[in-house]
């Protein structure tokens, strides 16, 4: 998923998430939505290579992170922001929960069911620098999808772990903050996956029934008093949509929260939906889709309390590094969140800071990763970790920068083909133009394209 950027050249037509650019345009375009994953002074650059590879877009009406495709010359995913990152294609209705929700910034928030991580990495985008998200994924090839797509996203404040949703051994009311989307019977996509309807028929569904009754009821009791919790689904059977709410207020105690209803979508009205919002997919041009905001009974704690405040920290066995340990060509630790750089054998992953406080002692997780140290005990950071790239193209003593100013140029690199550079050393930052990009290795002068 990620490596060093020493390891030698990659083909830009093998790499995982990307494949050649040069392709066949689409013939039509599909209504197809995502979301912008940077800071919001980056938008108009991110926008900027998009367009620059002949796509358009407009905004979408419910968060100006998101938007919605015009023009798909080659497929949306082989985009270079695709794969720097900086997009992350999305059904539209999927990004409502994370909104529905709300966390704020420097919110502690769990995802009880995550992968692939979509709504995970909105998540972590609306609780920001300062913020925690934990993503958790039982299916170890599911968990990996997970990882890789938090990793690529440079979505550090994100850790994961892998434990059954219903029996995660967190402390009791210890998050402010749950999305609950448990597997369900996916009745709201069958227009993209036909054989949903035969595969989870009515007579059917009564397993996922009963699992999400048991994810419901732990994730009442994990929910902190006056805390928050979003349950959605992506179907359209009442008997895991509106009577699941009813047994989390009848059985659980839980409050339902109305949720006002989001622009650029269409709803239907069921029987005891009251409050609760269900996406008429149809008319939305979206997969039919479902949420529900609960509230713990209580008053929501000090906000100045942290999160397991009284508890024992959690375990973090790695080696803390000194912020000065990980400066490099590309690698500038100031731009690092509050948090600590933690080295396990010859990674280095990235903790937030509040995230000892939050979770139970010999609890196993995994924080973020940010890259490795080499034989020689230098930092090498991840290919596309651009959160660390820094802030000016023309960088500071020490630092240099690779700055292509054509997207032919990046496409070109990708494919495996070496530039020269006039540069020394190891490794440099790679921008496109005043975009950071991630760090690109070197070898005599040229740039050789290491991204994994």
């Amino acid at each position: 998923m990620s490596g060093g950027p020493r390891s030698g050249p990659a083909d830009f037509r093998s790499l995982p998430g990307y494949a050649a650019c040069m392709v066949a345009p689409h013939s039509e375009t599909p209504a197809r939505s995502f979301r912008l994953v940077c800071e919001p002074g980056a938008i108009p650059r991110v926008e900027a290579l998009l367009r620059a590879q002949g796509y358009d877009f407009e905004p979408e009406p419910f968060s100006p992170l998101c938007r919605r495709l015009v023009a798909e010359p080659r497929p949306l995913g082989r985009s270079l922001a695709a794969f720097f990152g900086y997009i992350y294609i999305q059904d539209r209705s999927s990004m409502l929960p994370p909104l529905a929700l709300a966390p704020a910034p420097g919110d502690a928030v769990l995802d009880m069911c995550a992968s692939p991580g979509s709504k995970s990495g909105f998540l972590a985008q609306l609780v920001g620098r300062t913020g925690f998200v934990l993503a958790n994924e039982p299916n170890p090839a599911r968990l990996a999808t997970l990882r890789a797509n938090l990793h690529a996203c440079n979505l550090i404040q994100a850790a994961t772990c892998s434990y059954p949703g219903e029996r995660l051994p967190l402390a009791p009311g210890s998050w402010g903050h749950i999305l609950l989307d448990p597997p369900c019977s996916g009745w709201g996509t069958a227009e993209k996956h036909p054989r949903t309807l035969k595969l989870w028929r009515e007579d059917k569904v009564g397993p996922l029934v009963s699992l999400q009754q048991r994810l419901l009821r732990h994730a009442a009791s994990l929910l902190a008093p006056g805390g928050l919790l979003l349950y959605s689904t992506c179907t359209t059977n009442e008997a895991e949509n509106e009577a699941q709410v009813c047994f989390a207020e009848e059985e659980l105690g839980l409050l339902r929260v109305p949720i006002p209803p989001f622009p650029g979508f269409a709803w239907e009205e069921r029987p005891g939906g009251e409050g609760t919002l269900r996406v008429d997919g149809a008319r939305s041009q979206a997969q039919g889709f479902y949420l529900a905001l609960l509230r713990a009974p209580g008053a929501p704690a000090d906000a100045a309390a942290q999160p397991g405040d009284g508890q024992r920290r959690a375990d973090t066995a790695g080696e803390p590094l000194p912020p000065a340990a990980l400066a490099g060509p590309c690698s500038d630790p100031a731009r690092l969140p509050p948090g600590a750089a933690v080295q396990y054998g010859d990674k280095v992953r990235f903790v937030p800071e509040i995230a000892p406080g939050q979770l139970p002692p010999r609890f196993g997780w995994q924080a973020a990763l940010l890259g490795r140290m080499d034989g020689s005990g230098a930092f090498a950071p991840a290919p596309r970790l651009r959160c660390l790239v820094p802030e000016a193209p023309q960088g500071g003593p020490g630092l240099q920068s690779l700055v292509l100013t054509e997207v032919a140029e990046v496409e070109a690199l990708l494919q495996g083909r070496a530039l020269r550079t006039g540069l020394s050393g190891r490794e440099a930052a790679l921008w496109w133009r005043d975009l950071p990009l991630g760090c690109i290795g070197l070898r005599q002068g040229r740039a050789l394209a290491a991204f994994r």
